[in-house]
């Protein structure tokens, strides 16, 4: 077992979960990761907290892609809250009859974070389960972290998310009616819900979208932005994600989309108005062509 939020299942995670994995084959028993939602910084404040790297729906997938057997997910509220450190020792022997747990020596856990890694060692060797300290894993020479990754994100550094990552960066929704105001601009676009007040990304960028309509998944290129549209008079409170697909005709509302950030256009800005928007999104199509023709023949030298 293994407990945290596991938010993007990065590369130091996926080096946890192979631990865990490793140890329930040798002992026979399911892998288990534990973790809360809400998260406990949403719980506490929910505008402020760090913009999530995956909703719960993708990290599930994601964890299910590393092989872990189980996730129990246990509502953060109050009474999750007020739960003291040797009541959550307890949840963990008796009804979770763990026998071994992976985590890391800054481990806080219980009301008031009041237990600790040292707590967890002792409670292991009065109730028989084996505690494992996880070490950090560096990336050159850093800590890789899921808020090193959104600090990657947020710089538009696509590279190097994927490189802590071990995956490009992607958002999954549902395609949902907008105000159609991309019809206008030359430029109609998909709105994909983000269920989030915010996101760790922004700007325009180049992007590979991947469209499940239920007869297999098409792949398209297009352009995507990311934000709160500050161009227009109705500026919205939370980011919205619009995608303009390339050399796509049909229905899109209601589909799952896979939208894939692969290279950082600019980041968004307020025009004068909507002839120098539609300027701009035109040159923005541009730009991102131009970045899918180089990387096909780069590609194609390969």
């Amino acid at each position: 077992m293994t407990l945290g939020n596991f938010d993007g299942v990065h590369k130091g995670h996926q080096a946890v979960l192979a631990k865990v994995r490793a140890k329930s084959r040798e002992l026979g028993l399911p892998s288990v990761l534990v973790c809360f939602e809400p998260q406990p910084l949403e719980f506490f404040d929910e505008f402020n907290a760090p913009a999530r790297l995956t909703r719960f729906r993708e990290k599930i997938e994601l964890l299910s892609a590393q092989g872990v057997d189980r996730v129990l997910c246990l509502r953060f509220n109050e009474a999750t809250r007020s739960m003291t450190a040797d009541e959550f020792i307890r949840l963990l022997v008796e009804k979770l009859n763990t026998k071994a747990l992976f985590v890391g020596d800054d481990a806080k856990f219980g009301a008031d974070r009041s237990g600790n890694f040292s707590l967890l060692v002792e409670a292991g060797k009065e109730f028989g389960f084996e505690v494992t300290n996880l070490r950090t894993l560096t990336f050159g020479e850093t800590r890789v972290s899921s808020s090193r990754i959104r600090t990657c994100l947020a710089n538009g550094d696509l590279k190097q998310a994927q490189e802590l990552l071990g995956y490009p960066y992607s958002i999954n929704g549902k395609v949902v009616y907008g105000r159609q105001l991309g019809r206008t601009l030359d430029a109609p676009t998909a709105n994909v819900q983000l269920h989030r007040y915010r996101a760790p990304i922004d700007g325009v960028f180049a992007v590979d979208v991947s469209i499940d309509q239920g007869a297999g998944k098409q792949v398209y290129q297009g352009v995507a932005n990311v934000g709160v549209r500050p161009t227009l008079e109705e500026q919205t409170l939370k980011p919205i994600l619009e995608v303009f697909l390339f050399d796509f005709e049909g229905d899109l509302y209601g589909s799952s989309v896979k939208v894939v950030f692969c290279s950082k256009l600019r980041n968004e800005k307020k025009f004068e108005g909507l002839d120098e928007l539609k300027q701009a999104i035109a040159a923005d199509v541009t730009h991102a062509k131009s970045f899918f023709a180089e990387r096909s023949h780069i590609s194609a030298l390969q």
